[in-house]
């Protein structure tokens, strides 16, 4: 019986044909893309979608000494609310690492310290080639030790209470909830309402704080309530469907109200219980709860959040000492907005 021919697979060389340029050209696509002109780019990508050519993992990991690999904390499920924003990113962001050549190596931490000690034997290892951080919070312990490691990293989070929201060397990407809170606020004003209440988190969140702030220049500019009315309706709670419910409804007993905006869906979902109607709720993050309860809720746009994270990981990695790139702080830090999602 004659033996079937195993057909050959596409090579760098076709790839630089069907695209027309150089082979170096190809390897930069692939390995350094933003150095390669965005038309030349897509040229070359398309050939390699038509070829479906992919790189030898082995052979590029030899020669680069890089493992292809990104380290991402697989962080402990709070609520099931909450934690589908996470994994919408983390399943955004393997997808997209997939599609530039990359894995995902994810790991646990019980602590900020121990995810540091695991920082130490990753690297040791050589088992990443760098970190994407989620989480972030006041004076977070593992960007400073990353930096001090001259380690590749981005966070998904602002640097909260650090000094270096503008270094280079520390690439971040966020998603502007003040403008979202904000921009929601002032659409319940211009319906109607005026006694919005904002549902928020203690003072230690760094997000949180910037959510309200979102919704208190809002209120103070176009409700016409004095600041101490505000204050009354701006509440400071842990993120829990029963306390949210409980604060909310000493609300609605305190007087009336119009709409309720919070700084998470598992605030809201805790006001939805309890309010009418008539007053409206706006959550935040547009988990699948939102839309199955039908309650409006700010969306993050984590497609976008995962391809600049990669970017700034992976297309700045030779741009300096520790990630520092020539082009500066406004090259490394991604500021993105999201959109109101109303029903």
């Amino acid at each position: 019986m004659p033996s079937v021919p195993t057909p050959r697979l596409p090579t760098v060389s076709d790839v630089a044909e069907a695209a027309g340029v150089s082979r170096q050209t190809v390897s930069n696509v692939l390995n350094a893309p933003a150095v390669v002109r965005p038309d030349t780019r897509g040229r070359v990508e398309k050939a390699i979608a038509d070829l479906g050519y992919r790189p030898h993992a082995s052979a590029r990991r030899l020669r680069t000494r890089k493992s292809s690999t990104i380290g991402i904390r697989l962080d402990p499920v709070q609520n099931g609310i909450s934690g589908a924003v996470l994994d919408r990113f983390l399943h955004a962001v393997t997808e997209q690492a997939d599609r530039r050549g990359y894995r995902i190596l994810l790991y646990t931490a019980a602590s900020p310290a121990d995810e540091i000690a695991q920082f130490g034997r990753l690297l040791d290892g050589a088992d990443v080639d760098g970190f994407v951080l989620t989480s972030t919070s006041f004076d977070d312990p593992r960007t400073e030790w990353l930096i001090a490691a001259g380690a590749e990293f981005v966070t998904f989070g602002r640097p909260w209470g650090l000094d270096d929201v503008d270094d280079p060397r520390h690439r971040w990407v966020d998603v502007d909830g003040r403008h979202g809170i904000g921009s929601a606020t002032r659409s319940l004003l211009d319906d109607g309402a005026r006694r919005i209440a904002f549902v928020g988190w203690p003072a230690e969140s760094g997000a949180g704080n910037d959510r309200r702030r979102g919704w208190r220049e809002a209120m103070a500019a176009g409700s016409g309530l004095p600041s101490a009315a505000l204050d009354a309706l701006d509440l400071h709670l842990e993120d829990s469907v029963a306390v949210a419910a409980a604060a909310v409804r000493e609300l609605l007993d305190a007087g009336e109200l119009d709409a309720v905006v919070c700084a998470s869906d598992t605030l809201a979902l805790g006001a939805s219980t309890v309010v009418g109607p008539r007053v409206r709720v706006v959550g935040y993050d547009d988990t699948p709860v939102a839309a199955a309860l039908g309650f409006s809720s700010v969306q993050q746009p984590l497609e976008e959040v995962a391809t600049a994270a990669l970017e700034l990981l992976l297309d700045g990695e030779a741009g300096g000492e520790a990630g520092g790139a020539a082009g500066g702080a406004a090259d490394r830090h991604r500021l993105l907005r999201p959109r109101t999602v109303w029903r």
